[in-house]
């Protein structure tokens, strides 16, 4: 009998003891779970061939509407079609909200059927953790021939698998997006957005499926993730600003791109870039910068790479002011103050470093250090650097030979 009283004892401890961890922080105690918003209770249905559009409009309504915390927009297990989704605040909790997929959300493959820049569009929003183990599938194969921006420069883009406008405090992580119409993600107009633990694929040949954009933002973090798309695996467009990079594995594509800027009047400034222990996979450019000519004024300035490594790409560091025009008007943005430091690896073709700047503004505070870039079996010719209107400054080690 004393034996059971100590068991018994013990047990009530071993209770109160998990009770206690978990209101301190631990796995949440059943009345600070929250709401759960499922979108089988607002309508959706799995099934290739059932509209669950609405459905999920009205179960972020209720979600976004909630008071209390933890609120929960919830996609189970299996595969639910949803065209246009605008999931828009401001939400009336002052937690953040969490969009949890578990199962598979697949667009719509109808362009006519998209009016926006995105499939599914956040906006007005401050706090939401985007989570869940499932996957965003934009269905591209079946949309990618509308798209015709290699023959027309003023082409509209195919729509995002998720777009961000005017959001803030976002975290999204642990998902995998597959076979996006446009971009994956476009970030834009927003503070505070982290991404990590991302997978996102698409074919080769896929075209402007980049992996991230990012325009107009502030304070963004992109790391630990494998993008392999047909087009860039990061891009940034104008206006990014403390952007940083980390721990990405990016390849087939073009590579981590700083641009196109330049292309309309009166671009805000790109600053305050930070790449960092990342590879890059057979791209068709490494690290690339690429601006318009006959730009407008603006900047693309502060920006470190580091431990970068190439694996057989075509253009492992590049800078190209003459990019998508042959308008005789030199390019006005200024690039200055950017540090390369310990690239390495292989180049698939003999110009490991290529930097062709403006002759209106020379490219200013190039900084290149430790740097060494052998030629892979494909690259043929003589191995060099090829500059032109570009300050350099090298030190250390440096193969092939820095630019003069």
């Amino acid at each position: 009998m004393a034996m059971d009283n100590r068991v018994t004892s013990i047990a009530i401890l071993v209770f109160c003891s998990a009770l206690a961890c978990c209101n301190a922080g631990g796995v949440a105690a059943p009345q600070n779970i929250g709401q759960i918003f499922n979108v089988l209770n607002y309508g959706a249905k799995p099934g290739k061939n059932f509209d669950c559009t609405q459905a999920f409009i009205l179960t972020w309504k209720a979600a976004c509407n909630f008071v209390g915390p933890r609120a929960r927009f919830f996609v189970p297990q299996g595969i639910f079609t949803v065209g246009e989704a605008v999931f828009q605040g401001p939400c009336k909790s002052q937690f953040p909200i969490y969009f949890q997929v578990a199962g598979t959300v697949q667009a719509m493959p109808d362009p006519s059927v998209y009016s926006g820049q995105g499939w599914m569009s956040f906006s007005h929003i401050n706090g939401l953790i985007i989570t869940g183990g499932g996957t965003i599938d934009g269905q591209g194969p079946l949309v990618w021939q509308y798209n015709d921006c290699k023959r027309n420069g003023n082409c509209v883009h195919l729509p995002a698998s998720m777009h961000f406008n005017d959001v803030q405090h976002v975290k999204i992580k642990g998902l995998t997006y597959l076979n996006a119409m446009g971009f994956h993600m476009h970030i834009t107009n927003s503070f505070m957005v982290s991404a990590h633990s991302l997978t996102i694929t698409a074919p080769e040949d896929s075209p402007n499926t980049d992996g991230m954009h990012v325009s107009k933002s502030n304070s963004v973090k992109i790391a630990r993730s494998t993008i392999r798309t047909g087009d860039d695996c990061v891009s940034l467009g104008q206006g990014a600003t403390n952007v940083t990079v980390n721990k990405v594995i990016c390849g087939p594509g073009h590579g981590i791109s700083v641009g196109s800027l330049g292309k309309y009047p009166k671009e805000a400034d790109v600053r305050g870039l930070i790449v960092k222990n990342c590879t890059l996979q057979g791209t068709d450019n490494g690290i690339r910068i690429k601006t318009y000519p006959a730009s407008d004024p603006s900047a693309a300035a502060g920006m470190f790479f580091n431990d970068i490594v190439m694996e057989n790409v075509k253009n492992p560091i590049i800078i190209n002011q003459f990019y998508g025009s042959s308008s005789p008007k030199p390019s006005q943005v200024r690039i200055s103050d950017i540090v390369y430091n310990n690239i390495r690896g292989t180049s698939a073709t003999a110009v490991a470093i290529s930097l062709k700047c403006s002759p209106a503004f020379t490219c200013t505070n190039l900084h290149f250090s430790n740097i060494n870039l052998r030629p892979s079996p494909t690259a043929k010719g003589v191995f060099t650097s090829n500059c032109s209107n570009a300050h350099v400054m090298a030190n250390g080690p440096h193969f092939p030979a820095p630019c003069k």
